[in-house]
């Protein structure tokens, strides 16, 4: 199998890979381009044959697994537009995505939270003196999503939505449920409370709707790790809690709307006197009233989101999922293949290709024009 690029990169030796992202998943996304120019088959040998496109290599990327299937989009759509030029992306969690990058085994990250501050100082050795820098890619709600059979919508505030998830609420019968529910029958039937066992941005986004919006019922600082004490069950990424939820009735969990089984219930959020459902829309309406982190850098765009908007039409269980890339980097040829790839996802045919695949919400207008311009910034050091 050849390199990532056409010439070598010595900054950024194979081997650094395996300090990121778990040997079993590289593995499976690096074979994928393995003795076939053309991974995505007959579709991708075709458009080789009609197009014009100069653009060859492989570019390398890893994390989000809520940002997999987006991702997949991305991957084929561009194929269609520059065949010879390859995305490998390993869908193994936001934590082992930003570590991959960190480490300078991939090129890119795809990351549910945006880089903490000492992530970024912790970058200036991969990506030169001004480090990485976070660019949304990737708006979606997060669903809590439950397995009662005949249900397939209910009511929660996050008060009740804490205690459910921090253990003190274990049956669906309980007073507190019931009371934003009256014209529900709901069973008698044991509460199982699903979580990620891995590092997860989507656990980083929920936990921080949780302490925001019900800080006495969870007084928990928001992270990427479910915080230790609550009597719960574990699993890997989003495919991992959806699956268990749907094998275990009476199970409930949190993920990526876009991955949620269909056979599964979804609760809607009270937002001021009413409760909004989950949606694309009201989702990317939540991340309108978003504000910038202070302290970062011109082109960073991590955002800090409102989630006690009061805002009727607004979904506040949102996540917004980055591109997380180096400022700069050392080979020409790299920059060029990451700022095409980069401008096509966040452009607006990208961003209807990933609310098409993924049922994601594209971006407010604005943010779409800053995501644009932060990768025009990225350059060669």
């Amino acid at each position: 199998m050849t390199g990532a690029l056409a010439q070598p990169r010595p900054s950024r030796p194979a081997t650094r890979w395996a300090l990121g992202l778990p040997a079993l998943a590289l593995s499976t996304v690096l074979l994928a381009g393995c003795g076939n120019d053309y991974p995505l088959g007959d579709a991708q040998r075709e458009a080789a044959q009609n197009n014009t496109s100069t653009l060859e290599g492989t570019i390398t990327g890893g994390g989000s697994t809520a940002q997999n299937a987006a991702m997949n989009a991305w991957s084929s759509s561009f194929a269609t537009v520059h065949p010879k030029l390859q995305v490998q992306y390993a869908s193994v969690g936001s934590g082992a995505g930003r570590a991959g990058l960190l480490a300078g085994g991939t090129d890119f990250a795809g990351s549910d939270a945006f880089l903490k501050d000492e992530e970024v100082a912790d970058s200036i050795t991969t990506c030169g003196p001004d480090g990485a820098i976070n660019i949304p890619a990737y708006i979606s709600p997060i669903t809590v999503a439950f397995n009662l059979p005949g249900i397939q919508s209910l009511n929660l505030d996050a008060p009740t939505m804490a205690r459910i998830f921090n253990g003190e609420i274990s049956s669906w019968q309980d007073p507190a449920i019931a009371e934003l529910n009256p014209e529900l029958s709901l069973p008698d039937t044991p509460m199982t409370v699903v979580v990620r066992s891995d590092d997860s941005g989507t656990t980083e986004n929920f936990t921080e709707y949780l302490h925001d919006t019900a800080p006495e019922q969870w007084p928990h600082d928001p992270s990427g790790s479910w915080p230790a004490g609550a009597r719960v069950e574990q699993a890997q990424g989003n495919s991992g809690v959806v699956t268990t939820v749907v094998r275990t009735e009476g199970a409930v969990t949190y993920a990526d709307d876009s991955l949620v089984d269909a056979s599964l219930g979804k609760a809607a959020v009270k937002v001021g006197d009413g409760f909004v459902e989950v949606s694309g829309e009201a989702a990317a309406r939540a991340v309108e009233d978003a504000d910038r982190i202070d302290g970062r850098g011109p082109h960073d765009i991590s955002l800090h989101l409102n989630r006690t908007t009061q805002a009727a039409d607004a979904y506040p269980l949102v996540m917004v999922s980055y591109f997380i890339l180096c400022s700069s980097y050392e080979d020409a040829h790299a920059v060029q293949l990451l700022k095409e790839f980069a401008h096509y996802v966040v452009s607006d045919e990208g961003q209807q290709t990933a609310a098409d695949s993924a049922k994601s919400a594209p971006m407010p207008a604005s943010l779409a024009e800053e995501a644009a311009a932060a990768v025009d910034s990225i350059s060669v050091r």
